[in-house]
């Protein structure tokens, strides 16, 4: 089932997400669901606040871009109880940003190209490891949202000064994008 994705003023979009563990209510569905309403809106990620439930999961499908990142085809994964536990600071790298709870909103953000994360599969196997490159930044993006966080809390004060006509008329429900939404107010 398509789910409609939480628009930013949406106060569960700023809760920091709790973890679950296998007998979390109908989980396998609501994995199947979040994998539906996340090829519904054209994304790439989609975490688990962004369809209005406080849980650390999210799901993230770098396949749809493969044809530019051929390193990624066939990556679809689940993502449950993630935790970024380190970041390399050496490196960082600036690149631009969306998110579909930000329609039409597009922001460079800066961050580490290498982090470790730990989280469990849809099995409950347990991972830790070191990812790289653009997947970091994804898991970045995405996990932020588990500690309700969004992009736009990542950029300067100055652009976030810039876009905040837009962030307030996204409050007030006025936006167009093609997926199903749920809206602070129409």
């Amino acid at each position: 089932m398509i789910l409609p994705i939480y628009i930013y003023g949406q106060p569960v979009l700023r809760k920091v997400a709790e973890d679950i563990d296998a007998n979390y209510p109908e989980l396998q569905t609501l994995i199947a669901d979040m994998w539906e309403t996340l090829a519904d809106s054209e994304g790439i990620g989609l975490a688990a606040p962004q369809i209005g439930k406080t849980i650390r999961l999210s799901v993230i499908d770098l396949d749809v871009i493969s044809e530019d990142l051929p390193e990624y085809k066939g990556f679809r994964q689940v993502f449950i109880n993630p935790h970024i536990v380190e970041y390399d600071d050496t490196k960082t790298d600036t690149s631009e940003e969306g998110c579909l709870s930000l329609p039409a909103i597009h922001e460079k953000v800066e961050r580490p190209t290498r982090i470790r994360v730990e989280w469990d599969d849809e099995q409950f196997q347990h991972h830790d490891e070191w990812i790289e490159g653009y997947l970091a930044r994804v898991m970045q993006h995405e996990f932020d949202h588990l500690d309700g966080k969004m992009f736009v809390d990542r950029i300067s004060p100055l652009r976030k000064q810039l876009i905040k006509s837009k962030l307030r008329a996204l409050t007030l429900g006025r936006y167009r994008c093609g997926y199903k939404t749920k809206p602070v107010r129409k």
